[in-house]
C-alpha cells in the first residue's frame, strides 16, 4: 500500500501529463510508464492463474496499485488512448465493482476511447452486458429483505450504463440483456411494477429470446390487480 502523500504525488502527476498529452497519441508520462510497467507484470501474474475466480480475485487485490493513476487521468485528461486505464475499467467490471467500473466508461465513451487490442468487442458493448450480468447475478443470489435495497443500489448503476450506451451501436441481444437486468432491478426493488415493465417489454422487443415473457405476464397481472384494489387509481379526487 503507498503512502498518502505518495498517492496524492501520483494522481497529480497523472493529471498534469494527462492534461497536456494530445488526444490524436496513446498516454505518455512517468506515471503511465510506471503504471504500464506494473500493469505488464500482472498480466503475467494473472496468465499464471488457472482458475477463473483466483483471477478475479487477484485483480481485486492488485487495482488499488492503479487508483491514484486512474483518478489522475480521469480528473485532468482529454482522451488520449490509454491501455492501463481502459485494463482498470475492465477489472473493476470484473471484480463486480460497478460504480467504479462506469465511472472509467464514462470518460471512455466521452472520448471515443477504445479497449486494449486483445478484446474483440467495442467499449459500449462490454460495459452494457458485463453491468447487465454483473447485475443479474447479484439479483438471483439476493433474498428476502436484502434484496430491495440491492436492487435498488443496482437500479442506479444499470440506469448510468443504459444512458452512457444509448446511442451506441450494439447487438440487440446485448441491450436487450441490459434492459433485462434494469427491469427485474426495478421489479425488485418494489413499487416500480410499471418501470419493471417498460424494461422487460424493452428486451423482449430486442430480443425474442430475451427470457422475459412470462415475467411480463405475472407483472401485467400484479400491475391489474394492484390497480384494481388501489382506491386512487379508479377514483378521482374531490375538486378543491
Amino acid at each position: 500500500m503507498i503512502s498518502p502523500a505518495r498517492e496524492h504525488y501520483q494522481q497529480a502527476t497523472a493529471a498534469k501529463a494527462a492534461g497536456a498529452a494530445d488526444p490524436r497519441h496513446a498516454q505518455g508520462g512517468e506515471q503511465y510508464e510506471v503504471h504500464a510497467a506494473y500493469l505488464w507484470e500482472a498480466r503475467r501474474t494473472l496468465k499464471a492463474i488457472k482458475s477463473l475466480e483466483a483471477k478475479v480475485a487477484k485483480k481485486r487485490e492488485l487495482l488499488p496499485e492503479f487508483e491514484a493513476y486512474v483518478a489522475g487521468v480521469l480528473e485532468g485528461g482529454n482522451g488520449a488512448a490509454d491501455d492501463v486505464l481502459m485494463t482498470v475499467m475492465l477489472w473493476r467490471l470484473d471484480v463486480g465493482d460497478l460504480a467504479g467500473g462506469i465511472e472509467v466508461a464514462e470518460y471512455a465513451l466521452r472520448h471515443g476511447l477504445d479497449t486494449p487490442d486483445r478484446f474483440e468487442r467495442d467499449t459500449a458493448s462490454i460495459v452494457a452486458e458485463q453491468v447487465a450480468e454483473e447485475a443479474l447475478a447479484r439479483l438471483a443470489a439476493t433474498e428476502g429483505d436484502e434484496l430491495p435495497p440491492v436492487a435498488a443500489e443496482l437500479v442506479m448503476h444499470l440506469s448510468r450504463a443504459v444512458a452512457l450506451t444509448e446511442a451506441a451501436d450494439m447487438h440487440d441481444q446485448i441491450r436487450a440483456k441490459l434492459h433485462k437486468a434494469l427491469g427485474y432491478a426495478c421489479r425488485d426493488k418494489r413499487g416500480h411494477l410499471e418501470d419493471a415493465l417498460e424494461h422487460l417489454r424493452r428486451a423482449l422487443k430486442l430480443n425474442e429470446r430475451a427470457g422475459v415473457k412470462k415475467d411480463i405476464e405475472r407483472l401485467e397481472r400484479e400491475l391489474k390487480h394492484q390497480n384494481a384494489n388501489d382506491p386512487g387509481a379508479s377514483h378521482n379526487e374531490a375538486p378543491a
